[in-house]
């Protein structure tokens, strides 16, 4: 029927379209209520999203809402928990500031081994039939098996030889961590990527990672270690191999050998350290003597001694003179040192002077300060020759400095000596010329005069040239010419008179 009070037939197909539009609408709400129920369940604040502890070990789990709760529960290990403020005494208890404040938290006193997995909390509001919840991950620690260390079988290695080795810590939960070390120092080169691993249907986690060294000297003797460390272990577990690496003899400084402090009449031993390994043979050539240890000369004045073993493949070989002598001061002992993989040979030399103090410099050493001071020497050279000679960057500058300094220096001379020597003169012509207005001035003195008394006694004047009688006996004055005014009026008869 519609609006109108008339009945509407519905044909089979217009039947089939409506029920088609109402499963389409169930199907519509259906997923809108998920989408409620997750846009919700995202609201939910857990914390920690994953931990890991021991067994026995105590875990605190925090659910949180931004609105009031009815109720706070908790699964663990697949069992259910109705958790009340209230209420302290369970295994699983309460933990939060209330549900009041949308906290609901479960106190985890003592873990146990079946407790491994998720942790879930379910928080119903207190209006509305919508429950939201929230999931974190406990990994419940179980101790690995001891690591397994593989390497090459065979027992020793050479020096420059490639050598890889493979440590497998298997079913830990989680994974172990691996650590490589040599002796105690841990190695960080030629440490690969740790390779994680587990059994299908099985949470246990076996690691594994490879070490590549290639060996030298200082590898032999050492202990090569692979450490696990986990959670669930009280301590490091240790895989370990010893490493074995031949190398011919290595002598520890270049050059020839100087034994200092031997003393004339007295023993005197010659000692000497290489590196081999394995054990060296050796032999002293004295003269036309070769020694092989054990053994001497027929006078027994010379011993050589089996080497000795210092540790980590170092050796003290030592020849012993029974007596020193001048002559083995003055002659050379050469050792040689030889296993399967070489040999090295060295040059003995005696002195009964004690050992310089200070570091000790070997020939190379001393050939480069040698030239250093050379070089020095030339340059300091080039620079004086360049200087005295007028030459490259000091070209012009002495010229001109001289010159200044020069006529400097002769302005300052001539104006102290013209002065002196002026003075003494001014002194003699007045003491020879007639008292009165006849005078003798010098040419600095004139200056001093009026210009217009001097412009009316030059009525008549006699220019004079006069040696100097007085004179610098340390130091000659520079040739020149003094010249005087000499200043005279003509006489009256009475003056003539008067005079004589």
């Amino acid at each position: 029927m519609d609006g109108f009070g008339r009945w509407i037939t519905i044909g089979p197909a217009a039947v089939g379209s409506y029920s088609a539009f109402r499963s389409r609408k169930a199907q519509l709400q259906l997923a809108a209520s998920c989408l409620g129920v997750l846009f919700i369940s995202q609201n939910v604040e857990i914390t920690p999203n994953q931990a890991v502890r021991r067994v026995g070990d105590d875990l605190t789990v925090l659910c949180k809402v931004p609105y009031p709760i009815d109720s706070c529960r908790m699964t663990v290990g697949g069992t259910p928990y109705r958790l009340i403020p209230s209420n302290q005494d369970e295994e699983v208890v309460y933990s939060g500031q209330g549900l009041q404040l949308g906290e609901c938290g479960a106190h985890i006193k003592h873990i146990k081994e079946e407790w491994n997995g998720n942790i879930s909390c379910t928080l119903p509001p207190r209006s509305g039939s919508i429950e939201v919840t929230g999931t974190m991950r406990l990994l419940v620690a179980r101790a690995p098996e001891n690591p397994q260390l593989f390497s090459p079988p065979q027992p020793t290695f050479k020096e420059g030889d490639g050598f890889m080795a493979q440590c497998i810590v298997p079913n830990g939960r989680p994974a172990a961590k691996i650590t490589w070390y040599l002796d105690d120092d841990q190695l960080l080169v030629g440490v690969h990527q740790p390779i994680i691993t587990s059994e299908p249907g099985s949470d246990l986690q076996t690691i594994s990672q490879n070490v590549s060294r290639t060996l030298s000297p200082e590898d032999n003797g050492r202990k090569l270690v692979c450490r696990a460390e986990h959670q669930a272990l009280d301590g490091p577990k240790d895989a370990a191999r010893q490493l074995v690496v031949h190398y011919p003899p290595k002598r520890l400084d270049s050059g020839p050998i100087t034994i200092f402090g031997l003393k004339l009449g007295a023993e005197g031993r010659l000692n000497v350290t290489v590196r081999a390994n394995p054990l060296p043979s050796t032999e002293w050539t004295v003269g036309d003597i070769v020694l092989v240890p054990p053994m001497s000369n027929e006078e027994r004045s010379i011993v050589a001694l089996e080497p000795i073993h210092l540790g980590s493949g170092y050796y003290n070989i030592t020849l012993v003179l029974t007596r020193v002598a001048k002559e083995d001061v003055d002659r050379t002992y050469y050792l040689r040192v030889t296993n399967d993989l070489g040999r090295e040979e060295f040059a003995v030399r005696l002195s009964t002077m004690d050992e310089p103090a200070g570091v000790e410099l070997d020939t190379g050493a001393i050939v480069g300060i040698v030239i250093a001071v050379l070089l020095l020497l030339i340059a300091i050279f080039l620079v004086v020759f360049a200087k005295a000679t007028d030459r490259w960057c000091f070209a012009g500058g002495r010229g001109r400095d001289h010159t200044k300094s020069s006529g400097e220096s002769s302005d300052t001379e001539s104006a102290a000596g013209q002065k002196s020597r002026l003075s003494a003169l001014t002194a003699r012509v007045r003491a020879a010329l007639p008292r009165g207005r006849d005078r003798v001035q010098a040419t600095e003195p004139v200056q001093e005069i009026d210009d217009k008394a001097l412009s009316e006694d030059k009525k008549g004047v006699v220019y004079a040239e006069l040696a100097l009688g007085e004179q610098n006996a340390e130091k000659p004055p520079p040739p020149s010419t003094e010249y005087a005014e000499i200043v005279y009026t003509e006489q009256t008869p009475q003056m003539k008179e008067n005079k004589e």
